[in-house]
């Protein structure tokens, strides 16, 4: 559990969680933030409130540059504020004005081993747009090895390696980060 007066060395700085797809930004965010006492949010589930559609409809119906510009547009609005915990979508990583915002802040990165993520995603096929292929399997693990060198861009990077209760992996997460805090908060 993180002590109230330990999350103060945050100074209120934003926690941006970047990673794969399947990696668990969205349920250890929400109990970081909580932990924190921050505000959460999943620029996911904004874009889909912007949209009043799924993701898989947004790609679908307008395809990925539009979807990619929601999710820009939903970012620059959140950095304008502090004291979040915000779980981004596994691309945003990809576009350089989005890591202007992301700057704003200290990101972390939930660096999921491959086969733990692949596991994750099987128990919910059809939700993720970028694996509709013959072979989604191939198609996440060549999407991993595109993004590793942005990711690896983040403040902090926490590994994962096996199922992790989320109460365990925020303790994870704050240990990574009060290491980067003792070197100083990025600016």
């Amino acid at each position: 559990m993180i002590h109230p007066e330990e999350a103060e060395r945050l100074r209120g700085v934003n926690v941006y969680l970047i990673g794969m797809m399947g990696s668990g930004k969205s349920t250890v965010g929400a109990e970081l933030a909580a932990q924190l006492r921050f505000q959460f949010f999943d620029t996911d589930g904004l874009v889909e409130q912007v949209e009043g559609s799924s993701i898989p409809q947004i790609f679908a119906e307008h395809g990925e540059a539009y979807f990619r510009d929601l999710e820009t547009q939903v970012l620059a609005q959140l950095s304008g504020y502090t004291r979040l915990v915000i779980a981004t979508g596994g691309g945003i990583v990809l576009r350089p004005k989005n890591w202007s915002y992301l700057h704003h802040g200290l990101t972390v990165w939930l660096d999921v081993a491959p086969e733990l993520i692949w596991q994750r995603l099987k128990r919910a096929p059809g939700q993720r747009p970028l694996l509709q292929t013959p072979d989604p399997q191939a198609a996440l693990y060549k999407l991993m090895q595109e993004r590793e060198p942005f990711y690896a861009q983040a403040d902090v990077r926490v590994p994962i390696q096996s199922e992790t209760s989320p109460p365990q992996l925020v303790e994870q997460i704050w240990q990574a980060i009060r290491a980067r805090l003792r070197d100083g908060i990025p600016s």
